[in-house]
């Protein structure tokens, strides 16, 4: 049984969502990314000339990748192809590069690949791509949300652009919005709607620079307001209201994803608040991760290390605490573990801090990997009675409880590796050592 196929054109009609028909089919009506695509960049003079070679877009989901793929299609008048890489095959991405071949030698048509979701390609895949890269009529253009230098093999981004899209702004999906209603063609333009100005603003602050989910919220707050006929003669205007905007959009989408770069950047920006003393920003990203569904346990795991490595005996206290922090989260859970979280890095952020046992360690384990390591003195091995008494051994240990000026060695050679800092409680093992 032949496998569904993953390959469309991306039809266009009444039916479709009102986010896909109001992509823009030239680089004029194109909004945002001016930094990739103005006037002068590289890529939209290779677009207007069609000397774009393969291409790979990564950015975050409605930012324009799909519908740049569409305006290269236009401008240049290849065949547009659309592949979602997570429901196709080798054996489909080998049918779609001979029919292309195909249409070249029997038509002289080029034919545009776009591959959406590029980075779920495993290696087999993206190698098979790698062969049609430098064809003459075949331009591949891949899509992803996430950094494709970490998804992509190299070959593969050695022979591409990479361009990336950043979140639209506020101003831009304003523009986007006002479009769509006037727009008489593939928009709102023919209905009756009177949308107020700040439900318009609404959209755009909540749909996080997506314009998909923008203009999907737009959509289903306008239709499902209509009472029959939404063209009819007697049809009464739909009033676009901030309330109906709040209603449309419902809950906020936060950009975060639990198990790619969005959760490692967020951590990473968490701890590295933290460790600078910004209690505010550490609170922000902690509650991008709260919202964005990140399990409280990885997030207390987190804190436990920070603890122990940026802060240490600068406040030992710390430690005990962001262990403590993980039996509560474990223990009463969401969403009142938010609030425990809250206090431990509140806590940790205005706690002084210190990593001079990080490096105390490091050091350590840098002169056991490197040097020669030294054999324990005679004096500090565990003897039994009888060694004592049959190897008549010279060497004796001397306790330091029982012993008032003790020469004990622990190691054949003097070495420091631990350097406190004049900070916090530490503050006082410094000066105990310089006495």
């Amino acid at each position: 049984m032949k496998k569904k196929s993953a390959v469309s054109s991306l039809p266009l009609n009444e039916q479709s969502p009102l986010a896909v028909r109001m992509r823009p089919l030239t680089l004029d009506e194109f909004v945002g990314q001016a930094h990739a695509l103005g006037k002068d960049t590289l890529v939209a003079r290779s677009i207007k000339t069609d000397r774009l070679s393969s291409l790979i877009v990564y950015g975050p989901p409605g930012c324009g990748k799909t519908s740049l793929g569409q305006v290269i299609s236009a401008y240049t008048q290849r065949v547009f192809v659309y592949i979602n890489a997570a429901l196709s095959s080798a054996g489909q991405i080998k049918e779609i590069m001979a029919d292309a071949d195909e249409k070249y030698a029997q038509e002289q048509k080029k034919t545009l690949v776009f591959v959406d979701e590029i980075h779920r390609f495993n290696k087999l895949q993206q190698d098979i791509l790698l062969a049609y890269l430098e064809s003459p009529h075949i331009t591949i253009i891949g899509a992803t949300l996430y950094n494709p230098f970490y998804y992509l093999v190299s070959a593969l981004i050695s022979r591409s652009v990479v361009v990336e899209f950043k979140p639209l702004t506020i101003e831009d999906i304003v523009r986007i919005i006002e479009r769509a209603l006037r727009d008489t063609q593939r928009g709102l333009g023919t209905y009756a709607i009177q949308a107020d100005e700040d439900a318009v603003r609404f959209l755009a602050e909540q749909s996080n620079g997506d314009a998909r989910q923008a203009l999907t919220a737009l959509e289903i707050g306008i239709f499902s307001s209509f009472e029959g006929d939404p063209r009819g003669p007697a049809q009464a205007p739909v009033h676009f209201t901030l309330a109906l905007a709040k209603e449309s959009i419902q809950k906020k989408q936060v950009r975060y994803d639990r198990d790619e770069s969005g959760h490692y950047d967020t951590i990473s920006s968490f701890i590295k608040s933290v460790r600078g003393s910004d209690v505010d920003s550490a609170l922000y990203w902690l509650a991008k991760m709260i919202y964005g569904g990140e399990d409280p346990r990885f997030i207390a795991r987190r804190l436990i290390i920070l603890a122990a490595e940026d802060i240490g005996n600068a406040d030992p206290f710390s430690l005990v605490l962001a262990t403590n922090c993980f039996n509560a989260v474990e223990y009463i859970g969401m969403p009142e573990a938010r609030i425990v979280l809250s206090e431990t890095t509140i806590y940790l952020s205005l706690a002084p801090k210190s990593n001079a046992s990080y490096t105390a360690i490091e050091s350590a384990l840098s002169d056991i990997a490197q040097q020669a390591v030294e054999e324990v003195p005679e004096s500090l091995k565990n003897k039994t009675s009888f060694q004592k008494e049959k190897m008549q051994d010279s060497s004796e240990y001397q306790n330091p409880h029982y012993t008032k000026e003790s020469t004990q060695h622990y190691t054949s050679n003097k070495r420091k590796y631990y350097f406190p800092k004049d900070v916090g409680r530490e503050a006082k093992i410094l000066n105990k050592k310089n006495d």
